[in-house]
């Protein structure tokens, strides 16, 4: 299978060596987003919620530039920087998700970049 990397300039440019995304076959895999405003490069300020909407946000934007969309999620990785965050990014994840939500885990960590409340990874189908 061919391994196709995936950009958009409607998410955060990779702060590192990675990809945005891979496509391989008919599955992305999209790296883990912080909740960074794609435009200013800025984490955007706010509670668990509010960085939950961004970071849903910037996956939704690679998926459509893959091609793909949030009802086709498959599964994702909830990263928190604190678990009692948890009902405050459910209550958002569900918005983007709603009645068919991806399979999920949810951990919480240690500390993620640039001290964040919240990461999320994504994997996907992607027609075609």
């Amino acid at each position: 299978m061919s391994k196709q990397a995936i950009s958009t300039p409607l998410a955060p440019a990779a702060i590192g060596p990675y990809s945005q995304a891979i496509r391989s076959g008919n599955l992305i895999f999209l790296s883990g987003q912080i909740p960074l405003d794609p435009k200013t490069g800025e984490i955007v300020e706010g509670d668990a919620a509010v960085q939950t909407a961004r970071v849903l946000q910037n996956l939704s934007a690679i998926l459509e530039a893959a091609g793909s969309s949030m009802g086709q999620a498959l599964k994702t990785t909830v990263y928190l920087k604190d678990l009692a965050d948890f009902a405050m990014m459910n209550e958002v994840y569900a918005r983007f998700f709603g009645d068919n939500p991806p399979a999920r885990a949810t951990v919480e960590v240690a500390r993620l970049p640039r001290n964040v409340s919240v990461e999320i990874d994504l994997i996907a189908e992607v027609e075609g």
